[in-house]
């Protein structure tokens, strides 16, 4: 029996009460299902953008507010309160120091802060930082080696695992102890328990380990593929005689006491360091001060961007699907043209063959997307974090890409619907 046979089957005269109200929804909605049930491959094809897209879109998102979620939780493995005072960037960066540009923080700025004596400031630590070779026994391992205060464990949040942070007696002395980040002393040591006490030559100088610090994670900000020293061991040792005296600073952390105190800490730094700088108009200011939060909006904005657009291209393959969607429906009523005639002689309304076609079109939209969702959560959940990727599904994106799943079924769909509706029974019923 071919597809119009049946279609005529299924559809016997309706009752003259029938006739003048038409079809109900339910009822639409069996026929529709119908038409589609007659040709399941050929559905499951004409679905395949639909799923495409919305599986791209939920996956691409979940993507993006894992990113964003990987960065909050970086920038506050920082510090909590955080103020960074850095080298202007003339707008140039999200308030990272320029490679190899020129250091107008200092030492000097760092201890007149400390010597201003307020009491929001919960504590000041200085950085610098280059790279080195650390070695123990005939293991060489490249790292990032800082300089700073003993401060640098209250405002950069570096609790130790194992062992202490070095002391204020220790950076007052330039004692050569050194505190190894947690993937250092695992690369070195195999357990990192076991590098407190322990000696380690850098670029040629010997440290003694005084701790470990706890694991922060794989990330951009984290301190367990570094090490850090007494800044004044750092200068002398590592970076050479030449740099002591009142040194370039890559940045100046500066923790408050609590979160409500950052704003106007920040403004009186502001004032502190223009003073030090002799610029008191802020057009000339050779610095910059930037609280934690605005560096983290800054970021979220970026990320926030960058999800939009990863969505928006993932949404051309809805639209593509949609005329997937559209073409296959146009082919399916000029195959239908006879079986269109012949409802209407047995009473259809125009109306009745408008709703089966563009129901039969939101159905196709409506499946592909809930085989999208279901497939942009696999990869989500399932696959992308294999590749190391944090993807983190959003209630929100699943529903806008399910809703633009179903307005392109309707979109893409009402035109060939319409097509049928208009069709005259007469010259279908003619139609070969």
């Amino acid at each position: 029996m071919t597809s119009e046979a049946a279609g005529t089957a299924r559809l016997p005269a309706l009752p003259a009460r029938r006739r003048r109200r038409g079809l109900g929804p339910l009822e639409i909605a069996r026929v529709a299902g119908r038409g589609l049930t007659t040709n399941v491959v050929r559905s499951l094809l004409t679905t395949l953008g639909i799923v495409i897209g919305v599986a791209s879109v939920v996956a691409l998102t979940s993507v993006g507010a894992g990113v964003t979620a990987d960065i909050t939780a970086n920038l506050q493995s920082l510090g909590t309160n955080l103020l960074t005072v850095r080298a202007q960037t003339d707008g140039r960066g999200i308030g990272l120091v320029r490679s190899g540009g020129t250091q107008t923080v200092t030492l000097e700025d760092a201890r007149a802060i400390r010597a201003s004596g307020d009491p929001r400031v919960a504590g000041v630590a200085p950085t610098v930082a280059a790279g080195a070779t650390l070695k123990v026994g005939r293991e060489n391992l490249p790292v990032q080696v800082t300089g700073s205060w003993a401060d640098f464990a209250t405002v950069r949040n570096a609790d130790t695992a194992y062992g202490t942070f070095f002391s204020p007696l220790d950076v007052e002395r330039a004692n050569r102890v050194i505190v190894l980040g947690h993937g250092v002393a695992e690369d070195l040591f195999g357990a990192p328990e076991r590098a407190v006490g322990a000696e380690v030559t850098v670029n040629g100088v010997r440290f003694t380990i005084v701790g470990v610090v706890e694991p922060k994670g794989d990330s951009f900000f984290s301190l367990d593929d570094s090490a850090v020293v007494p800044l004044p061991t750092f200068l002398t040792r590592i970076q050479g005689p030449d740099a002591i005296g009142d040194t370039g600073v890559d940045a100046v952390y500066v923790a408050a006491t609590d979160a409500d105190a950052l704003a106007p800490l920040k403004r009186d730094l502001e004032v502190l360091m223009a003073q030090q700088h002799g610029t008191p108009d802020p057009a000339d200011y050779d610095f910059e001060i930037q609280n934690q939060a605005d560096t983290l909006d800054s970021l979220n904005q970026i990320t926030a961007t960058l999800t939009l657009f990863l969505g928006a291209i993932a949404g051309i393959s809805l639209l593509v699907g949609g005329i997937g969607i559209m073409n296959i429906m146009l082919v399916s009523v000029t195959e239908r043209t006879r079986e269109i005639g012949l409802r209407k002689a047995l009473g259809a309304k125009p109306r009745d063959v408008l709703g089966q076609f563009l129901a039969e079109s939101v159905f196709l939209s409506v499946g592909g997307g809930v085989l999208g969702v279901a497939v942009g959560l696999g990869l989500a959940l399932g696959l992308l974090p294999l590749f190391g990727l944090n993807a983190i599904p959003t209630v929100s994106s699943i529903l806008v890409a399910f809703a633009f799943a179903a307005a392109v079924g309707v979109f893409f769909g009402f035109y060939p619907a319409r097509r049928a509706a208009r069709l005259d029974p007469v010259a279908s019923l003619r139609h070969e």
